[in-house]
């Protein structure tokens, strides 16, 4: 009988010495190659990318707003900007120091809400403690919220008949690896740790709009091993490396592993490697369908910020591939 909470503060501590351990049996889990998910999609965009140029000579442009150094901040833009030129969406990051006001910041968003070649505006999240996030992702022109963090995206997500501009992209994207792996959604148990707006919550409403039936693990949650063993599709997106042990995986259960961060590692040369939530050694003997860290639904997270971003320029144009 214990709290995630309790759980995550005790992994936490341990970070440096858990050791997930292979079992006996031979059974191992189909895993799910997120990059040529996401180059199959990032090659369908580019050619529509391609055709919008050749026939109104326009293409679609994304903004990126990055406030201070943060180390995996600048890796992720660094990603996301190559993504683009693979594509041909034209992009462009303004980088802001550390200290800068929420003025500041407002002022760079209006800017850009007020751009017509920019057709996406991706504030990269987390802002440094003294700005607000709220404030400044309300700011964005929901027709330009190709994050889909706006309250009227997510808003609109949450309710039945009505439909969000933007669907946020890790969520999209583990749609999308269900879909791509014949994964049947309607009907079955899905439990989803942890409720941040950019992946758990809006994973949970994707997932319902969806018709699974669903379950929310959250820091309050008592036996999260047991609810988490109810599950048919297992997500986890909450930043506690090896959280989720093969023990709390019911066989044959889907894995989506959303979590990713940054360990220690004296073996690397890198000095660190990326970690999922999900002990990978041990679950992939207990799931039917898995995700790995790094490679899987990441990428394929990226492609759908690149989708969001060509679908706002086609709206903004009344473009489409029969114009």
């Amino acid at each position: 009988m214990f709290s995630l909470r309790r759980y995550c503060l005790a992994m936490l501590n341990l970070l440096n010495t858990v050791v997930c351990k292979k079992p006996d049996n031979e059974h191992v889990a189909a895993e799910v190659d997120g990059k040529s998910i996401a180059n199959d999609i990032k090659a369908t965009l580019a050619t529509e990318v391609c055709n919008m140029k050749s026939s109104i000579g326009k293409v679609p442009g994304l903004g990126v707003i990055l406030v201070g150094k943060r180390k995996d901040s600048l890796s992720f833009v660094r990603i996301k900007k190559k993504a683009c030129e693979e594509v041909g969406i034209a992009s462009v990051v303004l980088e802001l120091p550390q200290d800068s006001t929420e003025d500041e910041v407002l002022g760079i968003v209006s800017v850009l809400n007020h751009k017509e070649s920019v057709h996406g505006i991706l504030v990269q999240l987390p802002l440094p403690d003294h700005l607000s996030e709220e404030k400044i992702i309300n700011a964005v022109n929901v027709e330009k919220d190709v994050d889909g963090f706006h309250p009227v995206n997510m808003g609109n997500l949450a309710m039945t008949k009505r439909e969000p501009l933007f669907i946020p992209c890790a969520s999209r994207g583990c749609i999308e690896v269900l879909h791509r792996c014949n994964v049947e959604i309607v009907g079955k148990k899905a439990v989803v740790i942890g409720r941040s707006k950019i992946g758990g919550l809006p994973t949970s409403l994707l997932l319902q709009r969806h018709h699974a039936m669903v379950t929310t693990v959250h820091a309050f949650t008592k036996n999260p091993e047991q609810r988490a063993r109810e599950a048919d599709i297992l997500v986890s997106d909450v930043g506690v490396p090896n959280l989720v042990r093969g023990h709390w995986l019911k066989p044959g259960a889907v894995v989506i592993d959303m979590g990713s961060t940054l360990v220690k590692d004296s073996n690397s040369s890198h000095g660190s490697h990326v970690t999922g939530d999900v002990c990978y050694e041990e679950a992939i003997h207990k799931a039917s369908t898995i995700t790995p860290v790094p490679g899987g639904v990441g990428p394929v997270t990226i492609s759908m910020l690149l989708s969001n971003t060509v679908e706002a320029a086609k709206r903004a144009y009344q473009w489409t591939e029969q114009s």
